[in-house]
């Protein structure tokens, strides 16, 4: 397995640039080691004995690099691997690289000065999305079977989708945060959410099993009794859709994509009916408030690695190609102190957020999960995220009410992009949009290998 996977990042990953840094050769020694385990017969062997995967390089994994995309991190290497990371060791799986993220890990198409642009695998003239895009890519590609992602505004869902695979943002504070880069602050440490990206649904929840829980070190991490998907019964669900937030109009082919899944849940017995909240109109705005309200350290801070970043002179470097910051992350510099000049602005907004949070909760409860658009598009083409800016709040506002959502893939459109819907569940119920996502998988075909001459 192992080589099968390594002999087609080597052939993918030129064309990609998704794996910044590999580690095959320390990969090829611990699959021997594990070989030989089964060679003599060893019982006890792990979950995932010997299956490789790929890391988001804002985690610490030793001997690899984590500079979260930043020029001035670049020599920052670990020597111990992070709490999440141990676990997926611990559990018997070999990374074989880290993969590309956006600047700081805030922004949706995956470039920094330090790695570069990470290209889609189905059309290399699109996003991968961000930040894990290069999670997304590799995993998409075929080149790995799963990863681990980190997801704070759609993160992990928005790669999965624009790369054709699965992914799952889990419940707020139910896998620690520990050892990821930024490091998260209060309540954002519930709101950024580490998960795994597959190419097949049914591995989503044994590796959710192994990351979840507390470490003593993530405050924000609490204990949760998971759930067992094969325990879901499709005709007991109530499925709610909604075509869009309302704000943002979201493209035919995807409208029909989700007119598919609700179509096969109602003929599985589920109660299915529209969703309208006004509230998710203002999603961007609720993300953005109750973000600011969490966090103490502001970005142009961490874009200067701890000394505030003189944005307007860097804006001038930029603009004569010497800023060693990509335009968004500069851009994010500047929004992110706009909430100050608007104190009684985002404190409604928070509120509303708040309202939302409980009414979301209540409706869908034990059995309940929405039916959500990823995107207003499929993948776009480089760039083209810069404007308009915000379309990611379609993911984005489920991390600050931190319901858990799995990403699932439903085909290709006549471009042979892939299509996606988001499953959004109650609160603790991973479970049960995990388990849609494999009936969905085991109907519709999940994953659909790329077909470029060039992979």
């Amino acid at each position: 397995m192992l080589e099968a996977h390594l002999e087609k990042a080597q052939q993918v990953n030129p064309a990609l640039n998704a794996i910044v840094q590999d580690r095959f050769a320390d990969a090829r020694r611990e699959a021997d080691l594990a070989d030989a385990r089964v060679a003599r017969g060893d019982q006890d062997l792990p979950p995932l004995h010997g299956v490789p995967c790929t890391i988001k390089e804002c985690f610490a994994v030793a001997g690899m690099p984590q500079s979260s995309g930043l020029v001035s991190r670049r020599d920052i290497i670990p020597d111990t691997d992070c709490v999440t990371v141990a676990r997926l060791r611990k559990a018997g799986a070999i990374p074989i690289g880290v993969t590309n993220v956006s600047e700081l890990c805030m922004w949706m198409e995956t470039h920094n000065r330090l790695y570069g642009r990470t290209n889609n695998p189905y059309d290399v003239s699109r996003i991968v999305g961000g930040s894990s895009g290069g999670e997304g890519a590799i995993i998409g590609a075929g080149a790995s079977p799963f990863g681990l992602g980190a997801d704070v505004g759609g993160s992990i869902r928005m790669p999965a989708f624009f790369n054709g695979v699965f992914g799952h943002k889990p419940t707020g504070g139910l896998v620690p945060t520990s050892g990821h880069y930024p490091v998260p602050q209060n309540g954002v440490r519930r709101f950024n959410t580490i998960g795994p990206l597959a190419r097949r649904a049914a591995d989503l929840m044994p590796i959710l099993r192994i990351l979840a829980g507390p470490d003593g070190e993530d405050l924000g991490c609490l204990p949760f009794s998971l759930g067992d998907p094969e325990q879901v019964r499709l005709s007991e669900l109530t499925v709610y859709y909604a075509e869009d937030n309302g704000m943002v109009a979201v493209d035919e082919d995807l409208k029909v994509a989700q007119k598919r899944v609700a179509d096969f849940l109602r003929e599985s017995g589920a109660t299915v009916m529209p969703l309208e909240m006004e509230a998710f109109r203002h999603s961007f705005e609720i993300w953005s408030a109750m973000m600011n309200n969490e966090n103490e350290t502001p970005f142009r801070v961490l874009l200067g690695d701890g000394v505030a970043l003189p944005l307007g002179r860097e804006f001038a470097r930029w603009a004569m190609r010497r800023s060693d910051h990509t335009l968004p992350a500069l851009l994010l510099g500047v929004l992110d102190e706009l909430p100050k000049f608007t104190p009684v602005r985002v404190a409604k907004m928070v509120e509303l957020g708040l309202q939302l949070k409980r009414e979301m909760h209540a409706r869908l409860g034990e059995n309940g999960i929405l039916l959500f658009p990823s995107y207003p598009s499929t993948a776009p083409a480089h760039l083209k995220p810069m404007w308009p800016p915000f379309n990611w709040q379609y993911t984005a506002i489920f991390n600050v009410l931190e319901l858990p959502v799995t990403q699932v893939p439903m085909g290709l459109d006549g471009a042979g992009l892939p299509l996606g819907i988001q499953v959004v569940g109650g609160h603790g119920r991973d479970h049960v949009t995990i388990a849609v996502a494999q009936a969905l998988e085991a109907r519709f075909g999940g994953w659909i290998p790329p077909q470029m001459s060039s992979l």
